[in-house]
């Protein structure tokens, strides 16, 4: 069995993730003030659905805000090769991915304004059939590997 990848991403990647799930946790607790409402204006609504949903709301958030980000970092790992990028992510189910150089179509990087808020970027790999994610690289980084990548991609292409 293969050694897994040692780079990590930016350990920023977890702040932007718990501002994504603190802004997400908005939904669901809208909704439960909705209910609190509701119940308080209609009869017919009981009160204890508002309590439910509160407690649903603030497990999930602490879930999804705390631990999930923590857990999701730990695992994300990968490794550029001559040959081929090794991507390894997943909590619970971890997966292992190699994307051969001489598949690689293009490859990008995004940034939305929550990375951006943290100096961050995701390096898209583009194959054929699909695209591969190393999300929340420092910028230089994920410019460097994109050039490093499309370089090592061109010149496989150019030995076939």
């Amino acid at each position: 069995m293969r050694e897994q990848p040692n780079e990590r991403i930016a350990t920023d990647a977890v702040k932007a993730w718990q501002l994504t799930a603190h802004l997400i946790a908005i939904i669901p607790l809208l909704l439960t003030i909705a209910a609190f409402v509701v119940s308080y204006y209609f009869e017919p609504f009981p009160y204890w659905v508002g309590i439910i949903l509160a407690v649903i709301t603030i497990l999930e958030w602490g879930f999804t805000a705390f631990l999930i980000p923590k857990l999701r970092w730990k695992r994300w790992r990968y490794q550029i090769y001559d040959q081929e990028v090794y991507i390894q992510h997943g909590i619970l189910i971890v997966t292992r991915t190699v994307v051969p150089m001489i598949r690689v179509q293009h490859v990008d990087t995004q940034q939305g304004p929550i990375l951006k808020k943290y100096g961050l970027s995701t390096l898209e790999i583009s194959t054929a059939a699909t695209t591969h994610e190393i999300p929340a690289l420092l910028e230089e980084e994920a410019a460097d590997l994109r050039d490093q990548i499309s370089e090592l991609a061109r010149v496989e292409q150019d030995d076939v």
